[in-house]
């Protein structure tokens, strides 16, 4: 992808301090990654990889559906909700910018991006990401990663990340017609699901709807145990896929 992504220069990784290895080997996270199974398979999954490879949130993407209107090339994500819906024009306006013969080169070879500089980060996290890209069959992922501050990431760990990921998106597949017929969201959990993407808080929620904050955040609640998501971003992303809201 060519969105304000360029590799790192000589003197970029001279003066970068290099993130301290994981704790994890690669035989544990294979390990962690057999023992884990089920709908949020995915979801746990990146989180491992993302540990595995010092990131701290985990974005993955499908490249065929980025220049569709929406967020429905998200396929599971950790970061805040408010930097998807942004880098979203990003990707798009960049990704059609490239030919098909550089996507295909760029498979599997790290890339640093840059978010836009007027976006609020989470505390910490630093402005730069990786981009990872694979493909699944006929399909093309991306694997989008948020660092540290001042923070890189070894291309040896991010390349084994790109591949589990890989392994992840195949063989989560055979989830996808359990998720759909697993959820049934009911009309208010679907007012509540789409005002969290329109960025509203829960007390903005309750204002709105004219009912308390704990009921608000029980219908989030039963919202992301329904759809088998983590988080409010998750599970945005997750009806977003879907058509709910």
């Amino acid at each position: 992808m060519d969105i304000q992504i360029s590799q790192m220069s000589k003197g970029d990784r001279d003066v970068r301090p290099v993130a301290p290895a994981a704790v994890m080997s690669r035989e544990q996270l294979i390990l962690q990654l057999s023992a884990t199974s089920g709908p949020t398979y995915l979801q746990a999954g990146l989180r491992a990889l993302a540990s595995y490879a010092g990131a701290t949130h985990y974005l993955l993407v499908r490249c065929d559906f980025i220049q569709e209107s929406g967020l429905d090339f998200v396929v599971s994500s950790d970061w805040p909700f408010d930097l998807v819906r942004r880098l979203a024009s990003e990707l798009t306006s960049g990704y059609g910018r490239i030919g098909e013969l550089e996507k295909c080169m760029s498979l599997f070879q790290p890339n640093l991006a840059s978010l836009p500089d007027d976006l609020e980060l989470p505390q910490g996290v630093g402005r730069q990401y990786y981009a990872l890209t694979f493909n699944v069959g006929r399909t093309r992922f991306s694997l989008l990663l948020l660092t540290r501050e001042a923070v890189s990431l070894s291309s040896e760990r991010l390349r084994d990340a790109g591949l589990l990921a890989g392994y992840l998106a195949s063989c989560t597949r055979c989830f996808e017609d359990k998720l759909e017929r697993d959820f049934d969201l009911t009309e208010r959990e679907l007012e509540c699901l789409f005002w969290i993407a329109e960025g509203k808080t829960s007390d903005e929620i309750a204002m709105i709807l004219g009912i308390s904050r704990n009921t608000i955040n029980n219908y989030i609640t039963s919202v992301m145990r329904k759809t088998a998501t983590k988080t409010r971003s998750e599970a945005i992303a997750f009806a977003v896929r879907n058509n709910l809201v």
